[in-house]
């Protein structure tokens, strides 16, 4: 366990895990942490700015806690553009913690009526305000997060195997083997994946869903993404198969495939588990991307790539950046964290790697 010891005294690898476990452990209990369902509006609720939380009752005065009134949009300023708010100081909600709300599923899961937060009266609490659908933005947040954060899960979970299957026995065996599977692997590396990625979503079949759409181009991609690692398989196991232990299996009549499996393939983890964790954030960003350009999870289904589209509006950047900031910066904090946890990886694992 000496590279547990490593890690353990990597503080940005300890950040990293520390936000990944929060960011998953959330987007798995959705229906719990989001106070509402993200895909119903309330009532002249659109583009409402995060609510204002209040300690002392407006009209008397009196101190009651933490509290919201009910807030619904009123008319526009002409001058500046800003929407006026209309907010009812007669109705105070109290805030509080595992509030019972509406019951509702996401996609047939379980349903749940309790949530973490919540008011108790007529007020909503949006946290980070709501869309132009009069949406609750944060419980949008929380439930793209499961198709954000998954998806990369799903792509490696596809194409590492196949990759290191691929490699493992390219390596191996060599001769007409290996230079048939390298010629086929240099083809699909010359494929550029942003392209490949935006013609699939235009020939897939228009009556599926979008989630089952974006699904279906991970699942795609992942068969052809894995070529640059079955060729750093390949690279390391023709070190690897020249070893004692390799040679003895093999004198031993073992057969080749279960070298390959039993005794090969296992000295290549620890560079499989720090290359899957530096790819995941490949497949969110791609993602994020399709989702962004309006090729990938289409409305009204969550996820950070389509909640952020809105950026291509200017005036949502100056007069409602609460649409944009929040799924940007956890885009950015996922990726980086992925980034961390993989660099302290590396370090702890590799022992070629100097420790800094």
């Amino acid at each position: 366990m000496n590279w547990w010891k490593k890690l353990k005294k990597n503080p940005l690898a300890q950040i990293g895990a520390v936000l990944l476990l929060i960011f998953y452990l959330t987007a798995i209990a959705a229906e719990f942490v989001a106070p509402y369902d993200p895909y119903v509006s309330q009532p002249d609720g659109s583009l409402l700015p995060p609510t204002q939380i209040y300690w002392r009752n407006q009209e008397t005065g009196e101190f009651i806690g933490p509290h919201v009134y009910p807030t619904t949009q009123g008319a526009v300023d002409l001058e500046t553009g800003d929407r006026l708010l209309k907010v009812n100081y007669q109705e105070p909600s109290p805030l509080t913690l595992f509030v019972r709300g509406d019951e509702y599923k996401l996609w047939g899961l379980i349903p749940g009526d309790v949530h973490l937060f919540g008011t108790l009266g007529p007020a909503k609490f949006n946290l980070i305000g709501t869309d132009d659908q009069a949406r609750d933005q944060f419980s949008r947040l929380v439930h793209g997060a499961r198709i954000s954060l998954f998806i990369g899960l799903v792509g490696i979970t596809i194409s590492f195997p196949l990759g290191t299957i691929v490699g493992g026995i390219s390596g191996y065996f060599g001769g007409v083997v290996d230079s048939i599977l390298m010629r086929l692997v240099e083809v699909l590396m010359t494929i550029p994946s942003i392209y490949l990625l935006v013609t699939l979503t235009l020939i897939l079949p228009a009556g599926i869903t979008s989630a089952q759409r974006f699904l279906l181009i991970v699942v795609i991609t992942s068969f052809v993404s894995w070529s640059g690692l079955a060729r750093v398989i390949r690279g390391q196991v023709l070190s690897i198969k020249q070893r004692e232990f390799v040679q003895a299996a093999r004198s031993m009549g073992a057969n080749p495939f279960y070298i390959i499996v039993r005794h090969v393939l296992p000295q290549t983890a620890t560079y499989i588990i720090i290359a899957a964790t530096l790819s995941v954030p490949g497949f969110i960003v791609a993602e994020s991307v399709l989702s962004l350009i309006g090729l990938g999870i289409q409305q009204p289904d969550p996820s950070w790539g389509n909640m952020l589209s809105l950026s291509t509006n200017a005036s949502v950047l100056l007069l409602q950046p609460w649409l944009v900031w929040p799924p940007a910066l956890l885009i950015i904090l996922t990726v980086l964290a992925f980034n961390l946890l993989g660099d302290g990886l590396r370090d702890a694992l590799d022992p070629r790697s100097v420790q800094r």
